[in-house]
């Protein structure tokens, strides 16, 4: 059981003090009889709450997909620079959501966003052995040799050994190349160390693959949507 003023907080209809005036004004119905009490308690999960006249939703936990754009960065706040939360709708900030592991702030691409710490837990942790896909475009050649080493386990410059990953060649010459990186741990600028520790840098990078997810192609950079039931579900299989 919560607060009534509370529960419509955590859904976006404002502040504890707003969501008290809204109350006291007979704009909230509880199974069909207004309530002016605010601090009642109600199981939201049973109960049919109303907001002038009509029915809320309530859910516990938001699941969001996020094309995430270059130049923001993946925290809750930043006193400086935009944040992924910064981008999202006040209905969903009142979750209280954060971004599950991390993209760097020119990374680009798909971004799971929830307020499901048990999910996120699940999602980061290596021995889960949850597959994360790059695609990334390098400054100088990728060969067959790189391919080993990545499946090895590359060797960082401050000697940290990467889990094996797997690395996978679209196109590549003496100009450069298009890769797609498969890793299953989500370290500090991971991908462009692991090819600045071989001689080579990435240009452009994207994640396009979470788990069972794929980036939405129907989204574009700052765009987002919560996911699907079916989606949810794939990822709390896993």
């Amino acid at each position: 059981m919560d607060r009534l003023d509370k529960v419509l907080a955590n859904l976006g209809y404002g502040t504890r003090k707003e969501v008290k005036a809204i109350v006291k004004s007979g704009a909230v119905k509880i199974d069909g009889l207004v309530v002016k009490d605010n601090s009642m308690k109600i199981d939201p999960d049973e109960c049919k709450i109303e907001v002038e006249e009509t029915v809320v939703e309530y859910k516990k936990n938001i699941y969001i997909l996020m094309n995430k754009p270059e130049g923001v960065v993946c925290a809750t706040f930043d006193n400086y620079q935009e944040t992924v939360i910064d981008i999202l709708e006040p209905k969903y900030q009142a979750f209280k959501p954060f971004p599950v592991g991390r993209l760097d702030k020119d990374t680009k691409g798909l971004l799971l966003i929830t307020n499901d710490g048990e999910l996120n837990h699940r999602l980061i942790s290596p021995k889960n052995h949850v597959d994360k896909v790059y695609y990334a475009e390098i400054d100088k050649k990728v060969d067959m040799d790189d391919i080993r080493k990545f499946k090895m386990g590359i060797v960082l410059k401050d000697e940290y050994t990467c889990m094996p990953a797997e690395l996978k060649i679209i196109e590549s010459d003496e100009n450069g190349a298009r890769v797609e990186v498969t890793v299953q741990e989500g370290k500090f600028h991971q991908i462009k160390r692991m090819f600045n520790s071989l001689g080579k840098n990435v240009i452009y990078l994207e994640r396009i693959k979470f788990g069972p997810l794929s980036l939405d192609d129907n989204l574009q950079e700052g765009e987002y949507r919560e996911l699907y039931g079916e989606e949810i579900e794939l990822l709390k299989n896993i």
